[in-house]
């Protein structure tokens, strides 16, 4: 582990004010998507994806996937439902509270369109670093929602 001199410490502070900008930005997002049904937190983004690449599933399966809570999936489902984005059925036999959730056509395209735009912005941010300081950024945000999960 590096010394604790003066420019760890200002490199710790700089990382954390990064932490902290990116935190605020991804609240002003879920802001946004509960007032304008054209914007997508991450959140409802994971939740298009995992229902785009795996298919039906039900509350919890997505909860499990977008690592959140059911109670919070089911209340994002209902907005993703509201937008024409998703349907919600419920089982025909056995245990009726159980939901599976699915893309309509429309969640589908909604969620290439996102997807091919964080692709695209993704790219752009990185161009002028190498793959190696790419994966290096990777591990320290996986590492800092590690950290988040801690506090």
């Amino acid at each position: 582990m590096p010394a604790k001199s003066p420019g760890r410490r200002a490199a710790i502070d700089e990382l954390a004010r990064a932490a902290y900008q990116l935190s605020a930005a991804d609240g002003r997002l879920r802001g946004r998507a509960t007032r304008d049904p054209d914007a997508l937190s991450l959140t409802h983004a994971r939740a298009l994806k995992s229902l785009a690449d795996f298919g039906p599933m039900t509350i919890g399966a997505l909860a499990e996937r977008v690592a959140t809570t059911s109670a919070a999936v089911t209340q994002l489902v209902s907005g993703l439902a509201k937008a024409g984005l998703v349907t919600r059925e419920r089982a025909v036999s056995g245990d009726r509270r159980v939901a599976t959730v699915a893309l309509t056509d429309a969640g589908r395209a909604r969620h290439i369109e996102r997807q091919t735009h964080l692709e695209r912005s993704l790219t752009e941010l990185v161009a002028d670093i190498d793959d190696s300081q790419v994966r290096t950024v990777s591990r320290v945000l996986r590492r800092l929602a590690d950290l988040y999960d801690t506090l």
